[in-house]
């Protein structure tokens, strides 16, 4: 009986031990949601401000210095550029040299630490944010979906306005894919789009980006993971938007992207090189004529010789 006892005993106060064992947890994640709700109080609400007029996609990044938040050393040093609405600036540059920070900072989700990205004139962050999302359109490197369906996610989790819903898949090159899911625009796509392969959750994140026609659209690798059908798919969709007035800037390593640019701008380790018109960048990029037939010549005899 005092085995028998001692074992219920046990599991009768096993609970309650495991309790005081967390206590010191619970305690230090109480004292953390109190200083974090005193450091949310103690952030004065934003300024009522009267709400800027449409843009129309001139963006102007003046000066621009950027780092990480919450890290000191700055990789974005001095970056200047402008684009008129409906031209197309690429991005190129080898990898970490600041390419997907630079977009981060074009599209506000970053502060930059000095410098300005403007948009009609305005600075980004004067712009109220919910005035400006519908504006601004951002497929990042790393796509990343919501839980929900086709149609709740190309509209970005608000009304679901089917004609321009439609009009995205369109653009996107995904009205194959709608008609092949089981309830079409209805189905749901799984905790960050597992339902979908790479290539399909980047014509869904490229499609939430075009959704509404934005005035202005960030476009971060966006064919990295595409097939031919969805290169020409995009390619179609730039020449489209570009057409109405749309602004964008496109990080790119692919070539095939170029040819719809009006502007190039070549970032090597957080500065910029070179910044013009595509034509006198990929002029300046390019050997001259001279050299490469220089180089042509001297190949010559040696590939003989190993003959």
């Amino acid at each position: 009986m005092l085995i028998v006892g001692s074992v219920l005993a046990g599991r009768l106060l096993s609970p309650l031990a495991q309790v005081i064992q967390q206590w010191s947890a619970i305690m230090n994640a109480a004292a953390a949601w109190v200083r974090l709700e005193q450091t949310l109080m103690s952030v004065p609400p934003r300024p009522k401000a009267m709400p800027l007029p449409v843009p129309k996609g001139h963006l102007q990044v003046q000066a621009l210095t950027g780092s990480a938040p919450g890290r000191e050393q700055a990789f974005l040093l001095g970056i200047d550029f402008d684009v008129k609405p409906g031209q197309v600036i690429g991005i190129i540059g080898p990898s970490a040299s600041g390419k997907s920070s630079l977009a981060r900072l074009l599209v506000g989700v970053w502060l930059p630490r000095s410098g300005k990205v403007r948009l009609d004139g305005a600075d980004l962050h004067q712009w109220n944010k919910e005035e400006l999302g519908p504006h601004v359109g951002y497929l990042p490197q790393t796509v990343e979906l919501m839980e929900g369906t086709v149609a709740e996610n190309i509209a970005r989790f608000g009304e679901l306005d089917m004609p321009r819903i439609q009009e995205a898949v369109h653009l996107a090159g995904l009205t194959d894919l709608i008609a092949s899911l089981p309830k079409g625009y209805d189905t749901p796509i799984g905790s960050d789009g597992h339902m979908l392969s790479g290539g399909q959750r980047q014509r869904v994140g490229l499609a939430r980006a075009l959704y509404g026609r934005p005035v202005l659209i960030v476009l971060d690798e966006p064919n990295s993971n595409l097939d031919e059908a969805g290169d020409a798919a995009l390619l179609n969709a730039i020449r489209v938007l570009k057409a109405t007035g749309s602004t964008f800037v496109v990080i790119t390593h692919k070539t095939n992207l170029l040819p719809v640019t009006d502007q190039l701008l070549v970032l090597v380790q957080g500065r910029q090189q070179i910044c013009g018109s595509t034509a006198e960048v990929m002029a300046k990029l390019s050997p001259a004529p001279q050299v490469a037939q220089a180089q042509a010549n001297t190949s010559t005899p040696q590939q003989h010789g190993a003959h």
